[in-house]
């Protein structure tokens, strides 16, 4: 197998310009500002301190940054985790959470140096909608106690737990935390839309200022400057430290990470999804193909060396790789300024996050959770087969009740067995008309599709006992695109049973994989290779000589 470890970097960098650098620059900065509430507050959801999703951002953004195998994507600590991280710390506890975040790593690379990433792309669409949909409303009913400010101490983790200690506790909800939350939702989702084309110049630049970053810079100061006593980064969790924190190694044990297959294949699975998901889209903006093996060994390095320094498991995200496409971003330098100016803001401003209010981090997540949900999916599943829409719902359903392991296995496994399904009721038998000439004695028949072990009934019909049996059964099979192991001992079975009877099978117009397989499995031997033609005229020439010798 060839092994190769190349990042996109050293292609980007060829005949780079200094004008192309300063786009870098001007998009790695814009992109760092939108992340700083993200990492704050995807950290915070996922059960952590604030500060995991900075460090996070920081470090997983730049090895994925330098080593990725897409010039524009950004790395970080990501919404669709959020769920599935929280599980992992309320079962297993924060240390077994960073040994599963590299054990993840490791995966990663490894599928990225055996040349995996191609296959991530088989996984079918309606089972990446389920779980993203899933885990949308599962990160929305887990803000609910922040945007209301209800008194509870620690939330579920699944979802009727969590809907029931809601419900119990709604009658502790504060009107100055809800009047926190509310404001700031309202300015994250009504920000974007103050531009307007003939605008005065303040306007026009205020509006590309993101809503996130505004909302949480008005909502600070009138928290800091006001008695309003609502929960904030300072009072839940004592502030954010200045610097990153010092290399430290978890405690590792063989017994303790067998514990930890499940939760490490999860992040694995889903890392490579959402980060090569998020390359396709975009390869489509910027009209180029990433390389999704380096890009899951660069996750898989990135994952690995993050949990050293308190950072949780990180991937590709969508939102922000859009902003540094849309901002100029040019190559992975932008990615690199992006981390940069993360840890920038961490040195100079870190004391100024204790004002930072939860209900207005709670409202940035509900608005991620609405958008990174593909609800028209819903509207639109009966302009689709029964079998898709069996596959969405059932992984949509199974997120949100189970998790998000069990849904993405019932998902893949009900997408597969549908798909056998299509394939087999497209293969068919059919048998011939023959030439006026043709001797008694001679059957012909089509094999039409793909000849494999969900769909060899349809040569049963061909061991019935009670039919008549010929003394030569030709079977044309130019229409034959697959025939596997199972497929090929059914063809040998009923050779067998035509030599039983003194017959013969003669097989012709065969295409590349079925002569190939019928060749290197010895079945071409037994059957002898006189009987394997070109051509039906040469079977039916082939079946005289048969019928002439019986």
């Amino acid at each position: 197998m060839n092994f190769s470890f190349r990042p996109r970097l050293f292609d980007a960098l060829t005949d780079y310009s200094r004008a192309r650098f300063f786009n870098d620059v001007s998009a790695g900065v814009t992109v760092g500002v939108v992340a700083l509430p993200l990492a704050m507050a995807f950290a915070i959801a996922s059960g952590v301190a604030p500060q995991a999703g900075i460090y996070t951002a920081i470090i997983a953004g730049f090895l994925i940054a330098t080593l990725g195998g897409s010039r524009v994507q950004i790395g970080g600590p990501a919404g669709a985790f959020i769920v599935v991280l929280y599980g992992i710390l309320q079962k297993y506890g924060l240390a077994n959470l960073l040994i599963s975040g590299m054990l993840a790593g490791v995966l990663l690379f490894s599928m990225g140096l055996f040349r995996i990433g191609n296959l991530i792309r088989f996984i079918p669409v309606a089972v990446v909608t389920g779980f993203t949909n899933g885990i949308a409303i599962l990160i929305a009913f887990s803000q609910v106690r922040d945007f209301l400010g209800l008194d509870i101490d620690k939330m579920p983790a699944d979802f009727f737990s969590m809907l029931a200690a809601l419900y119990d506790h709604l009658g502790s909800a504060d009107w100055q935390t809800l009047s926190v939350a509310s404001v700031s939702l309202l300015i994250v989702i009504f920000w974007p839309k103050t531009y307007l084309q003939n605008a005065q110049r303040w306007k026009h630049y205020a509006s590309r200022v993101p809503g996130t970053i505004v909302a949480l810079v008005l909502a600070t100061v009138f928290v800091a400057l006001t008695d309003f006593h609502v929960a904030t980064i300072g009072s839940h969790f004592g502030g954010i430290p200045q610097g990153l924190p010092a290399f430290e190694l978890p405690t590792f044990t063989w017994s303790l990470s067998k514990q930890l297959v499940a939760p490490t294949i999860t992040i694995a699975l889903l890392c490579a999804i959402e980060s090569l998901l998020c390359a396709r889209v975009a390869d489509n903006m910027i009209d180029e193909r990433h390389d999704p093996n380096q890009e899951l060994m660069a996750q898989g390095v990135a994952n690995f060396v993050t949990p050293f320094f308190g950072g949780i498991p990180a991937t590709g995200t969508i939102a922000r790789t859009v902003t540094n496409i849309r901002s100029g971003a040019t190559s992975p330098i932008a990615g690199m300024v992006h981390s940069a100016t993360l840890l920038l803001i961490l040195l100079i401003a870190a004391p100024l996050a204790a004002y930072v209010p939860l209900a207005t981090l709670a409202a940035i997540l509900m608005f991620i959770a609405y958008n990174m949900g593909e609800w028209r999916a819903f509207p639109r599943l009966r302009q689709f087969t029964p079998q898709y829409r069996i596959v969405l719902v059932s992984t949509f359903l199974l997120t949100v009740i189970f998790d998000l392991t069990v849904a993405v296995e019932v998902g893949m496994v009900l997408a597969s067995l549908f798909f056998i399904y299509r394939i087999s009721d497209l293969t068919r038998l059919e048998k011939m008309h023959l030439p006026a000439d043709t001797p008694a004695g001679i059957e012909g028949y089509r094999i039409f599709g793909s000849l494999f072990f969900g769909a060899v009934s349809k040569l049963e019909v061909l061991l019935d006992p009670k039919r008549p049996m010929p003394k030569v059964m030709i079977f044309q099979m130019h229409q034959l695109i697959s025939l596997d192991t199972t497929g090929l001992e059914t063809l040998e079975v009923v050779c067998k049973n035509l030599r039983k009877h003194g017959a013969a099978m003669v097989l012709c117009d065969l295409n590349k994989q079925p002569r190939s397989i019928i060749r290197r499995s010895g079945f071409l031997d037994a059957l002898g290779p006189e009987n394997l033609t070109d051509s039906l005229e040469h079977a039916l020439a082939r079946a005289r000589q048969l019928l002439a010798t019986t």
